[in-house]
């Protein structure tokens, strides 16, 4: 019983009494102790009410128990959240979908970067991708590998390979959907007159078109991986 305070008095019977205790720590046990003491120090014709000492020995029980539970439930909370923080780390830098639509009508699609554990909720960081957008490249007559990929823009402006303007332009029918005529892209020049003899060509593969800002969302809201 280390660090208990007892305060007592002595009686005019010469006999010492216990006025006071103070634990924050004290146990069962220790209050079985007390209530010895206790007992061998108290004046026969008083004697202690022993249902009641008893009363609060079980109070103190289910005191003690029920902190017991809770420290155990704490405990598997920690496991639980942290086993799961370490499954959703699997999704990153997969696609998902959380079933909401976005005002195309399309439903919204992100690039998990990162999983975070808030407040016991797995929140999952991620970058909403606005359009899928088709590879382009310039062609090399003389030789295929040489062919070189070719960046646009929003509005289809082809930039060099410092990101900027050439003059020429993709005509698109959405953001990242060239227009293909006669199995050729339509391509513009400055005075967007069509051109017709050019080597732009599609690559035959796409590339996601990311926000500039990350999105939080609840792991739970998650509907599919891809």
């Amino acid at each position: 019983m280390a660090d208990i305070q007892v305060n007592t008095n002595v009686g005019v019977d010469g006999n010492s009494y216990t006025t006071a205790i103070s634990n924050d720590q004290l146990t069962n046990n220790d209050f079985l102790k007390l209530m010895i003491q206790e007992l061998k120090l108290q004046d026969p014709t008083k004697p202690m009410d022993s249902a009641k000492m008893l009363s609060t020995q079980m109070q103190m029980s289910t005191i003690a128990t029920n902190q017991e539970m809770m420290k155990a439930m704490q405990s598997m909370q920690t496991a639980f959240t942290q086993t799961a923080l370490s499954n959703a780390t699997g999704i990153i830098g997969k696609n998902i979908e959380d079933g909401n639509v976005g005002e195309d009508g399309v439903t919204k699609a992100y690039t998990v970067r990162s999983i975070e554990n808030v407040d016991g909720e797995i929140q999952v960081k991620a970058q909403q991708i606005l359009y899928l957008e088709d590879r382009i490249i310039l062609q090399d007559p003389s030789d295929e590998t040489k062919n070189k990929i070719v960046n646009y823009d929003l509005n289809g402006e082809i930039l060099d390979e410092n990101g900027d303007k050439t003059g020429n332009k993709i005509v698109l029918t959405a953001p990242g959907t060239p227009l293909v005529s006669d199995g050729k892209l339509t391509i513009l020049d400055e005075n967007n007159e069509k051109i017709t003899d050019h080597k732009y060509a599609l690559a035959g593969v796409t590339t996601p078109v990311y926000s500039d800002q990350m999105t939080s969302l609840p792991f739970s809201s998650i509907t599919k991986i891809f």
